[in-house]
């Protein structure tokens, strides 16, 4: 259960978070939207199918230098 708080706004300041308000939004989600707290459904079609699977292959390609590198570093500490 979360707890709430309540805060005053302008009329302007209403008005604008309202304006920013999606059908089916609380006003909390808004906020929380606004102020860049993400949810995994705001990210969802921002890449093309193309972007993703380049980016998936970025990642897989980094971690696997890096856990590479991390090997490198144990069987070194490994002959001191």
């Amino acid at each position: 259960m979360h707890m709430s708080k309540s805060i005053r706004l302008s009329e302007e300041a209403y008005e604008r978070l309202a304006a920013h308000k999606r059908e089916e939004e609380t006003f909390s989600e808004v906020v929380l939207r606004l102020a860049g707290e993400r949810s995994l459904l705001d990210l969802a079609g921002i890449l093309s199918d193309d972007e993703a699977d380049s980016l998936r292959d970025a990642v897989a390609e980094r971690r696997e230098r890096r856990s590479d590198e991390l090997e490198g570093i144990a069987d070194r500490m490994d002959g001191v």
